[in-house]
């Protein structure tokens, strides 16, 4: 049986020094688990459209893109996930919670005391790598 590859992409928003962490509803799939905001890409949407859409509709929010890190390829027991993270900034918008349960801004250093899905723990290394001033790796 083939396993669905989910193309998403997620933004790692700077905001003072801060980075914002969003914490998934007890509804949605890995309920209570931090991730980067971001979603599923639309078919023939590219994923920096894909951020500003799901950005603006989950949390009334639009920033501004700054850098891509590389792509997480992970399978999960149920389907397989292609992260595409970008590191952006904020750019307008209040914050509203349309669909997490809770968001953090966290300076990068304590992103690591999350409980986060598998996927994003290499978004994880390899933006705290960009901040070092080290070329993530692409693989």
């Amino acid at each position: 049986m083939k396993k669905t590859v989910l193309q998403v992409a997620c933004a790692v928003i700077e905001d003072e020094g801060k980075v914002l962490a969003a914490q998934r509803n007890v509804t949605m799939s890995m309920p209570l688990k931090w991730e980067f905001p971001g979603g599923k890409l639309h078919d023939g949407e590219s994923p920096e459209e894909c951020l500003e859409r799901e950005l603006e509709e989950e949390l009334g929010i639009r920033v501004t893109i700054r850098h891509p890190l590389p792509p997480v390829h992970h399978r999960y027991q149920e389907f397989a996930i292609e992260l595409i993270p970008f590191v952006c900034t904020l750019a307008g918008g209040t914050l509203v919670l349309h669909e997490h349960r809770a968001l953090a801004w966290l300076s990068p250093h304590e992103l690591t005391d999350l409980d986060w899905p598998a996927a994003d723990i290499p978004v994880i290394d390899s933006y705290l790598a960009f901040l070092a001033g080290k070329e993530p790796s692409t693989k």
